[in-house]
């Protein structure tokens, strides 16, 4: 037999030190677990304290949010029409406008001229007194003059559409368009989530 085998006070004084060393490890791998345990439940309760955005509708897919609206709104890129809840009636028409997209993005209209975007920017920019003016209210909607220019050139490849597809005479073109309409919403995939408040 070796001299290990037998206890001797050294021997117990090594087991005792590996036990509080076991101990002391349990009770540090215990405490980042709790840390840990901690951070995750004071970021979820930050997470949910903050609403970045509210979806209010999908369409085929895609998403349309309360800070669409507010930009159509902010923008008067679409207006409400006289409709008792302004963010019901211009997100109607963002609706049809997604519906409208996905027909023109199947049939590829020719693409709009730079110059043709360029022009409908200086239109934006005129509904407002000055350039200031203009990037506060793009700020405000969340979007930069790179996301206007791309919704103004989607604006102009669908009214290219509608005028190539719908070339009846005025008084007999909008009850065509309004048919059509009818059509791809009753064929669409759309969820609208948005519930007018009372």
């Amino acid at each position: 037999m070796t001299a290990n085998t037998f206890p001797t006070a050294e021997n117990a004084e090594r087991a005792e030190k590996k036990k509080i060393s076991v101990r002391s490890w349990r009770a540090l791998r215990l405490d980042v677990l709790a840390v840990t345990l901690l951070a995750v439940l004071l970021v979820g309760v930050a997470t949910s304290a903050e609403t970045i955005d509210r979806v209010l509708a999908v369409v085929a897919g895609q998403l349309i949010t309360l800070t669409d609206v507010t930009a159509a709104l902010d923008l008067r890129l679409q207006t409400p029409e006289g409709a008792a809840d302004p963010v019901r009636g211009v997100l109607t028409k963002l609706i049809d406008r997604e519906l409208i997209l996905a027909e023109v993005d199947r049939y590829a209209p020719p693409e709009p001229t730079a110059a043709a975007v360029d022009g409908e920017v200086e239109r934006v920019r005129a509904r407002f007194p000055s350039q200031d003016a203009l990037d506060a209210a793009l700020a405000r909607s969340g979007i930069d003059e790179k996301h206007l220019r791309e919704t103004l050139r989607q604006d102009l490849r669908m009214r290219a559409y509608l005028d190539q597809r719908f070339t009846a005479a005025s008084d007999r073109r909008q009850t065509l368009v309004d048919e059509w309409m009818a059509g791809l919403r009753r064929r669409a995939d759309v969820i609208d989530l948005y519930v007018s408040p009372r």
